[in-house]
């Protein structure tokens, strides 16, 4: 008799788990339903736009090409801006180019190895002490050896990883505590479309930026379940061969649809998808569909696409 009563609230039990499972399904269903249709509604709507001139902005990278134009239009846009570069001589051209413009914030230079986690470290404190709590991290910094992987260095290699992600690691690591401590804050992180589509002789490259986007992706969804949900968001961004000097022979076959961007609109578009805290910032952004609809496609589909869109780099030696 016991065996039977036992069994029955077995029974009994796993039913309703089920008709628990079902509900909280259809509850996720419906929700799922009711942002795409909110998302269909923004593609049409003017984003709002936060006002940045109350951040303190540290940017790596501003010694040239994507990191200067960032560190101009946040200067603009009344940020304090701190400026990170290894080239000093660069990086002091930067700031004076920002403090020239016209109700712009304080700008400040800084001379770092940001692959030098030490280094790092010791100036997120020096930074803390002598301007404030940094708010927004931009890990802007990129190398880009362009070649066959077979005549790829290991140096080389080691130096990709190095500079393009390893740095991330050190900056968050250092900046990140300064964002907890205010709880808000916003990190942007430079992949590009080569972390989310392979191409020829960028192989290293291609593996680093999908590191930085798994890191972002993973650093995200650590923010968003923990006790700083919503409060310290990010951005990852996906630009095309932009004209910074990295792209040295570029292969374009559609030059006026799809050729080199230019570092100011990539920046303007970095800014206003920070301000709007997108998530996923692909430029131009219909890239980022049609990545999207190729990864449903069956595979030589998809390369069927990517052969007619073209697009890639020649080797430098």
């Amino acid at each position: 008799m016991e065996n039977d009563n036992t069994s029955d609230n077995a029974v009994a039990k796993r039913i309703f788990n089920i008709v628990q499972h079902t509900l909280e399904f259809l509850i996720v269903l419906i929700r799922i339903i009711l942002e795409l249709c909110f998302a269909l509604v923004q593609l049409f709507m003017p984003r709002k736009l936060k006002d940045v001139s109350n951040e303190i902005v540290l940017i790596t990278g501003t010694g040239h090409g994507i990191g200067r134009e960032l560190a101009l239009h946040y200067a603009a846009l009344g940020s304090t801006v701190i400026c990170i570069d290894i080239n000093e001589k660069n990086n002091d051209e930067t700031v004076k180019k920002a403090k020239r413009l016209k109700n712009a914030g304080s700008v400040y230079s800084y001379t770092c190895d940001v692959t030098d986690r030490n280094a790092v470290l010791k100036l997120a404190d020096r930074i803390k002490d002598e301007i404030g709590l940094v708010s927004v991290l931009v890990n802007n910094v990129g190398i880009m050896p362009t070649h066959p992987f077979d005549q790829q260095t290991a140096d080389e290699i080691r130096q990709v990883f190095e500079i393009n992600v390893f740095s991330q690691f050190w900056t968050l690591q250092a900046f990140l505590p300064h964002m907890k401590q205010q709880n808000r804050g916003h990190i942007i992180a430079m992949s590009s479309i080569a972390g989310l589509v392979g191409n020829a002789n960028v192989v290293p490259y291609c593996a680093s930026k999908f590191a930085v986007r798994g890191l972002m992706e993973a650093l995200h969804e650590e923010m968003r379940t923990g006790p700083y949900n919503e409060h310290i968001t990010g951005s990852i961004i996906y630009p095309y061969m932009t004209n910074t000097g990295l792209c040295k022979k570029p292969i374009i076959k559609f030059p006026s649809i799809l050729g080199l961007l230019d570092p100011k609109v990539v920046a303007k578009h970095i800014v206003e998808g920070h301000r709007a805290n997108i998530t996923e910032i692909t430029i131009p952004s219909s890239l980022f569909y049609i990545n999207n609809w190729c990864r449903i496609l069956p595979i030589k589909c998809a390369l069927l696409l990517k052969d007619f869109i073209g697009g890639g780099l020649g080797s430098d030696l």
